[in-house]
């Protein structure tokens, strides 16, 4: 089986970009060789997946959506605390009149009581005459 034209063009523009030729300086300089970098290590990027803008928007999505839910639970949990305070509250209040209307019956009726015994003093009074 032959290659046909167009499969022999791919291969050999693969070959070209997997090793690029680089050829004769300008200034016709060949004893100058290509220094690499000093720094062998900053040629590959670290952490290339986790630098990238999207996983920083993912990630910056996630943190905001747990604070989301930290604050709706904080708020539910506070709510509850201030629903059992105004519980209380409401509690103390109606004991407090509760009180109140006890005492002030008491009163009003030690006020009757003593209404009746003078009015029986008055009439024993008149009576004796």
């Amino acid at each position: 089986m032959s290659k046909t034209p167009e499969v022999v063009s791919q291969a050999s523009a693969e070959d070209s970009n997997t090793a690029p030729v680089k050829g004769a300086n300008v200034s016709g300089r060949g004893w100058k060789v290509d220094k690499g970098q000093f720094r062998v290590g900053s040629r590959q990027v670290k952490n290339k997946k986790l630098t990238s803008w999207e996983a920083k928007k993912q990630k910056m999505l996630e943190d905001k959506q747990f604070k989301l839910k930290l604050k709706e639970l904080k708020d539910e949990k506070e709510q509850v605390r201030k629903d059992r305070i105004q519980a209380l509250k409401e509690r103390r209040e109606k004991k407090e009149e509760k009180e109140r209307y006890e005492r002030m019956a008491a009163k009003m009726h030690a006020k009757k009581v003593d209404r009746l015994r003078r009015r029986e003093k008055r009439n024993k009074a008149l009576k004796e005459r």
